[in-house]
C-alpha cells in the first residue's frame, strides 16, 4: 500500500520489493559463518583478548540472526515463502530464542500502529527522554544478564498462562519450545563433539545474556525513541547514519534504514540502501527523522542535567 506520505515510483518500489534465493542464503551463511570464525579465533588462541573479542562479535551477530529473522518475518528474506519460514524460524529465530510465527503476528501489529497506544513496541520507546542515570542503570541491567533472565523468566510465565508487565517480553512469545530447545542441543552437541562442549556456556550463552541485549536497547532507542506519535513514517521512525564501526556493533545487514522499512516494509534489508537513496533524490530525507550517528541519538535520549 502506498504511504500518502511518500510517492516513489511504483516501478522503483516494485523492483526493489523483489526477492532473492541467493541473497537470502548469502546472508544467513554470513551471520553464522562469522560467529564460528569468532569463536574460532578465541579457540585456536586463548587469551582475554580473544575472549572478548569473540564474545563482542558473536553478541553482535546474534543481534544479526534477529534482524534477519525480522526480514523473514515480512516475507522478505528468500523468495520461496516455505523456505524463508524455514530458515527464519529454525536457522534464525529458534537458536537465539526467536519464534518466526509469533513475531510476525506481533511485528506486524507494530507496524500497522507505530507510536499508537496500540504500538506493542510502544512502551519500549515511551520511556525516553530519561536521565543519564536511568539509562546507565538499563545498559547496565543489559550488558550484566539481568535483562536476559528478566525476559527468560516472563516468557516461562506467559507459557504457563501467567500475565507479565515486563516490556518488550511479548517479542520474544513462543507458540513452542521446542525449536530453541533443539536447536541449542543441536549447538551443544556439535561443540561436545569437538571437545569443547564449554563453548556453549562460554561463547554462546553468554554473549547471548549479555551483548545481545546491550545492543537491542540502542537499536531500539535509535529506530522509536523520542519520534513523532502520529501515523506519518517519515516521523513517527527514525533512520540513523552508520558508519564501520556501527554497522559492524550496531546496526547489521541495514537495520539502520528503519523510516524507509517503515514507508515500504515488503523491501528486502539488502535493498534499502538504494531506497534511501531513492528517499533522498526525492527530498524525503529532509522530511524524515534522520540522526548522523548512534551518539547523537543517544544524546537526544537524554534529557539535560
Amino acid at each position: 500500500m502506498q504511504s500518502p506520505y511518500v510517492n516513489i515510483d511504483k516501478a522503483d518500489i516494485k523492483r526493489l520489493s523483489a526477492r532473492s534465493n541467493l541473497w537470502g542464503a548469502w546472508l544467513t551463511f554470513h551471520v553464522w559463518a562469522v560467529m564460528i570464525a569468532a569463536g574460532a579465533v578465541f579457540v585456536l588462541f586463548p587469551n582475554v583478548l580473544t575472549f572478548l573479542f569473540a564474545v563482542i562479535i558473536i553478541g553482535t551477530r546474534q543481534h544479526g540472526m534477529a534482524t534477519l529473522m525480522h526480514d523473514a518475518a515480512h516475507g522478505a528474506l528468500f523468495k520461496n515463502k516455505k523456505l524463508n519460514d524455514f530458515v527464519g524460524h529454525w536457522v534464525l529465530g529458534a537458536p537465539y530464542g526467536g519464534d518466526l510465527h509469533s513475531y510476525r503476528k506481533y511485528h506486524l501489529k507494530h507496524h500497522r500502529y507505530a507510536q499508537s497506544d496500540q504500538d506493542p513496541d510502544l512502551p519500549l520507546s515511551n520511556k525516553f527522554p530519561t536521565t543519564k542515570q536511568s539509562l546507565t542503570r538499563k545498559l547496565l541491567r543489559d550488558i550484566s544478564g539481568i535483562t536476559f533472565l528478566r525476559v527468560r523468566i516472563a516468557t516461562y510465565q506467559m507459557a504457563r498462562g501467567k500475565s507479565v508487565s515486563i516490556e518488550g517480553t511479548d517479542a520474544f512469545e513462543k507458540t513452542s519450545s521446542i525449536p530453541n530447545i533443539t536447536t541449542n542441543l543441536i549447538i551443544f552437541g556439535i561443540l561436545w563433539s569437538f571437545g569443547i562442549w564449554w563453548a556453549y556456556f562460554a561463547l554462546w550463552i553468554l554473549p547471548l545474556a549479555t551483548v545481545f541485549w546491550f545492543v537491542l536497547r540502542i537499536r531500539n532507542i535509535a529506530e522509536h525513541a523520542l519520534t513523532e506519535r502520529s501515523d506519518n513514517p517519515l516521523r513517527h521512525a527514525r533512520t540513523t547514519k552508520t558508519n564501520w564501526f556501527t554497522r559492524t556493533f550496531l546496526s547489521p545487514y541495514w537495520v539502520n534504514y528503519h523510516v524507509e522499512h517503515h514507508v515500504y516494509m515488503y523491501v528486502p534489508c539488502y535493498n534499502l540502501p538504494k531506497l534511501h537513496q531513492l528517499f533522498r533524490d526525492n527530498g524525503y530525507v529532509e522530511k524524515m527523522e534522520y540522526k548522523d550517528g548512534y551518539r547523537e541519538v543517544l544524546r537526544s535520549a537524554i534529557t539535560p542535567a
